[in-house]
């Protein structure tokens, strides 16, 4: 793993996050998409106030990596930046701790644990992106857990199929401060991803919150 300088293209931010506050809002309005054998995703579009400026933060302050990995015999570059905070790590910025403490308290009855780790992800273009998997290291390969997605930057698809393939079951833009939570067996039944596009599309963060021993 070798430390990064983001090199990416201009951000657009959205017309409709102009405020100066950073923080999450509400969670009265999300909405849950059941996909069958136990899984489910919830999705609020427009979670987060101020999400282009923690954007710009965020590719700032991050101190991201540039992994490697073998595939057929070759080495080659994972398609995007790479950063992580394992449990007890001080999170990049105030509203994460904020973001994430106001998941705690949402999802504690459903989930009966917090979110302790965070992982993020910089997606420069539409070259970069993440090839079909579950969240499958740990507990989550037995037990239900849930993976928190909070977006920002441009809008990329996270996509979801049946586990072991088959067509494209559901597909949710996702970027300018919109959270996704995949709950039940997701992570074990179902498989997502933010595939390729040829699109035109600008930068985009993902943030993961996760439970303790999940990855």
């Amino acid at each position: 793993m070798t430390a990064a300088r983001p090199d990416i293209p201009g951000f657009q931010g959205s017309l409709f996050d102009q405020g100066s506050d950073i923080g999450p809002g509400p969670l009265d309005g999300i909405r849950r998409t059941e996909l069958g054998d136990g899984a489910w995703v919830d999705h609020l579009p427009g979670w987060f106030h101020g999400a282009d400026a923690l954007f710009e933060e965020l590719v700032a302050g991050v101190p991201w990596q540039a992994e490697e990995r073998t595939m057929y015999e070759n080495v080659v570059a994972v398609p995007r930046l790479l950063a992580s905070y394992r449990e007890g790590a001080p999170l990049p910025h105030p509203a994460l701790v904020e973001a994430r403490t106001t998941l705690d308290a949402h999802y504690a009855d459903e989930l009966g644990e917090p979110f302790v780790t965070a992982g993020l992800c910089l997606y420069r273009d539409g070259r970069d992106s993440v090839a079909w998997h579950g969240d499958r290291t740990g507990r989550s390969a037995t037990q239900d857990t849930m993976v928190a997605i909070l977006a920002l930057g441009d809008p990329r698809d996270l996509a979801f199929r049946p586990r072991g393939g088959g067509p494209v079951a559901l597909r949710l833009p996702s970027g300018h401060g919109d959270l996704l939570v995949m709950g039940g067996s997701c992570q074990r039944t179902w498989e997502h991803a933010v595939p390729k596009t040829t699109r035109a599309v600008g930068p985009r963060i993902s943030v993961q919150f996760r439970t303790r021993g999940v990855r």
